[in-house]
């Protein structure tokens, strides 16, 4: 199967082309390379010894998506392209709202005029809002604290209308929780350009002594320690992810919706002892005020996609942690 990967020099698109390609799947990439770099190729390419087709562009380009779809004759499209900074989102919302939404619309838009119908979209657990109810389920109330949110939620609105007008469109929206940790080979990890806006990312740069020390983000909210708690999932888990919801939509028609999630909920300071205990050393932080658009605590249930999918994540904290280690010493400026 040939499938369009938008995004797919990014973070998780790179490593999802990765498991892609060890399935036998065909990935063809187009990114913009706005948040990623052209040496992710190479890597994939050590890690796999294929180098997926790239196409650099941006998925607001109907012309040039036409262009791919029928050229590679793609059967289905995976879409990451999109940014994902919470804060940047809420001083630029308009271009959130341009990128992530009409980007979407744009690309659902190009699909349709080359009769490819099955897309498996990379959507949020930030479409809960600041949800109370813990662990969440795909049927609980959806909201949005932020643009990014906010951006996630209306592409979200746009495909479950698409497939009630059509119903011959099979589109997955998987809503993840923090992805975080690298492939255990170190070529490949989480790379952000300038400041992290996530935890492990940052926590990564501190050991590696690119940054001085962690901000803590509010030590007051209802949680157990006073600091945020998420439901931290490795990379790999989710990359996974993505390979069983196309198994399972490719040819199922409608619109579907899983949480990929551990269950589990961890707080920044249980994080922050985790990767020390990687790294081996004690990390600097300070307790800074609360971010707008946070919420307290998120936790995924995980329990659908266990049942439908066939799919749960394996890895634990611990594996997150060295592999992120991992990435970050062999890489300490990130991809060349």
């Amino acid at each position: 199967m040939k499938i369009l990967v938008t995004g797919g020099t990014g973070y998780i698109g790179s490593h999802t082309c990765v498991q892609l390609i060890e399935k036998g799947w065909q990935p063809v990439i187009i990114d913009s390379l706005v948040n990623s770099k052209i040496s992710v190729l190479e890597r994939i390419e050590k890690i796999t010894g294929t180098r997926p087709a790239f196409v650099e562009g941006d998925v607001r380009d109907a012309d040039l998506l036409q262009k791919v779809l029928r050229e590679h004759a793609i059967e289905a499209v995976i879409h990451f392209a999109g940014l994902k900074a919470v804060g940047e989102s809420i001083s630029m919302p308009l271009k959130y709202y341009d990128n992530n939404v009409h980007g979407s619309v744009v690309l659902m838009e190009a699909m349709k005029q080359c009769n490819v119908k099955t897309l498996v979209f990379s959507s949020s657990a930030t479409v809960y809002g600041d949800a109370t109810k813990m662990p969440l389920k795909e049927d609980a109330p959806t909201s949005a604290t932020n643009p990014y949110g906010q951006s996630k939620l209306m592409v979200e609105k746009i495909i479950a209308d698409l497939c009630t007008s059509n119903p011959s469109w099979s589109i997955t929206a998987l809503r993840y929780f923090n992805p975080v940790g690298a492939h255990e080979s170190g070529l490949i990890g989480e790379d952000p350009q300038g400041i992290p806006n996530n935890l492990m990312p940052f926590l990564a740069q501190v050991a590696v002594g690119r940054r001085e020390e962690l901000q803590v983000f509010g030590n007051d909210y209802q949680t157990p320690d006073g600091t945020g708690v998420r439901d931290y999932i490795h990379v790999i888990d989710l990359a996974q992810g993505h390979l069983c919801a196309l198994a399972h939509a490719h040819g199922k028609a409608g619109y579907h919706v899983f949480n990929l999630g551990t269950g589990k909920g961890n707080s920044v300071l249980e994080m922050l002892n985790a990767f020390g205990k990687a790294c081996g050393k004690k990390l600097k932080y300070k307790i800074a005020s609360r971010r707008p658009g946070d919420v307290a605590a998120s936790w995924a249930d995980p329990q659908k996609a266990q049942s439908v999918l066939n799919w749960k994540a394996e890895k634990s904290m611990d594996d997150m942690c060295q592999d992120t280690w991992h990435w970050q010493s062999q890489n300490p400026n990130g991809y060349p």
